[in-house]
Order: C-alpha cells, then structure tokens, then sequence
C-alpha cells in the first residue's frame, strides 16, 4: 500500500499544511461566531452511487481537496492537529488510495484495533492523553479493576503501539500517534 502524503510533528511544513492552517482557522473563525456549528462541530456526509453530487464547499472543503488530488476511485485520509494538555503538539496526515487499501491484508490492523477494543484501555490511553501518569496513578482512579489487571491492559497499549513507557513510570502516547488515535475514536462514533 502507498501512503502519499505523510507529515507530523517532526516533519518538513509544506504548502499544503500552510493550507491546512489557513482553513482551520477559518472553521475556527466560523465556531467562535454566535450561531456557529456547535461545540462538538458540524458532521458532514454525502452519500450516493453514479456522478458527484453537487456539495457545499465551506462545509466539504477537505473532501473536495482529497476529490481533486485523487480523481477516479479516491481515497480516504486521517488528517489532524492537537495540542495536548502537556504541552505537546500532534500534526499528523496520511492518506492512501482507495484502491490500495482495498488491496491491503486488512488483518495487520487487527492487533492494532483489538488492543483499543476494551472499555478500559479506551479509559487508560484517554487519561494518559490528558497527562502521561503512572500504572499506580491509574489503578487508583474508579472502575480501573486491580493494579494487575491495570498493568495486563498497559502490556497490550505498549504492545500495539499506543502507549509507550517514560522515564519515571510515566505512560504516555506517543506524539505519532496521537491523531490516528482520535480518528479511531471519532471513526467509532458512527
């Protein structure tokens, strides 16, 4: 499979991230204006089989980009940029052609998405998130289970990825991948 764009913290700004910029900070313009999207932000879809639809540009101003750049069957995109509680910045996008993936073995992602798939890992890497903190600092919040069962959930994270350990006992995610870790979670809202 092939990636065609890939840009995160540690890499080279280009043209099209200074664009990227530029457009998110116009929705932010839009959201700080009374009667603007709401807190949680505007979901925009369009569904349908045979030619393009006609859409709003303001509100598809990412799938119309990604439809100019990536004409025929198309491709999908994780793209995002956060700045976390601790200081650290997350700019991340990736997209692959649509026929690539499909042509992808789909069960390499399996280890990867089974190590998200418990309530309480989604728990442990939302509070990592907010602040890297210790094994022990999470066994004592509510309904985290025994330091054991804390630390077998850690083993699988640090495992597939989404967690690393840091000096001190400290658990942290890794700033890479931060934004695919979103989209995952935003993506499972649907």
């Amino acid at each position: 499979m092939t990636s065609y764009v890939i840009t995160y913290s540690m890499g080279v700004a280009d043209d099209r991230l200074t664009e990227l910029e530029r457009r998110v900070a116009a929705i932010e313009e839009v959201l700080a204006q009374p009667g603007g999207a709401t807190a949680r932000g505007r979901v925009a879809h369009t569904t349908g089989t045979g030619p393009h639809r006609a859409v709003d540009a303001d509100t598809f101003w990412a799938l119309e980009g990604l439809a100019a750049r990536m004409p025929g069957a198309g491709a999908v995109m994780i793209v995002g940029q956060v700045t976390l509680p601790d200081g650290r910045a997350a700019r991340w996008q990736e997209g692959a052609a649509t026929t690539d993936l499909l042509d992808d073995e789909w069960d390499r992602t399996a280890e990867s998405l089974a190590a998200l798939a418990h309530p309480v890992r989604l728990r442990l890497v939302r509070e990592v998130l907010r602040a890297p903190t210790t094994a022990r600092d999470l066994s004592g919040l509510d309904g985290m289970g025994t330091s054991g069962q804390v630390y077998h959930h850690l083993r699988h994270l640090v495992a597939a990825g989404w967690l690393r350990a840091r000096g001190g006992g400290r658990f942290e995610v890794p700033v890479e991948r931060v934004v695919p870790l979103m989209t995952t979670v935003l993506g499972g809202r649907r």
